[in-house]
């Protein structure tokens, strides 16, 4: 169990260093389904149409393999 939280932990930590570069280059961020919004003196983001996108690719490369 304790090497499928640090998996997920590295994982989330790739994304997140990873999300300017996808927004900018994929338009991650930007597609329907994707909200921004802001509260609390804070832009907050829930990228639910690029996280379905992403995870049908992933899919499709897992399933390739």
């Amino acid at each position: 169990m304790i090497r499928w939280l640090i998996v997920v932990v590295l994982a989330l930590v790739l994304f997140n260093g990873l999300a300017a570069w996808l927004r900018r280059y994929f338009g991650f961020g930007r597609l329907p389904g994707d909200f921004v919004f802001r509260a609390f003196g804070r832009e907050w983001d829930l990228p639910i149409g690029s996280t379905v996108a992403l995870s049908v690719i992933a899919a499709l490369i897992a399933r390739w393999l």
